[in-house]
């Protein structure tokens, strides 16, 4: 079983880079106009846990950011997913 180092050692540098990904994500939206939506505020919602020490981080991060409706839409209104609850 590797140890920490050993993950850190394999790990790191592309965990880096899409922490600094991130942080130019959120850089690009805030510097432009215009009314966020919900797509933000869930993304935000979900950015604290990351921080936490709890176990199961990547799910509850996808419960986060996941649509949790259980009624049908009538009709589809549009041909991608959104990424994160209305």
């Amino acid at each position: 079983m590797p140890s920490k180092k050993d993950i850190l050692d394999l790990h790191f540098m592309d965990a880096r880079y899409k922490l600094i990904d991130l942080a130019a994500f959120l850089d690009r939206v805030e510097r432009h106009p215009g009314e966020a939506d919900f797509r933000l505020a869930g993304f935000k919602k979900a950015l604290p846990i990351l921080l936490s020490d709890q176990p199961g981080r990547a799910k509850a991060v996808l419960e986060a950011l996941s649509d949790h409706s259980t009624e049908p839409a009538e009709a589809a209104t549009i041909q991608f997913a959104y990424g994160a609850p209305q």
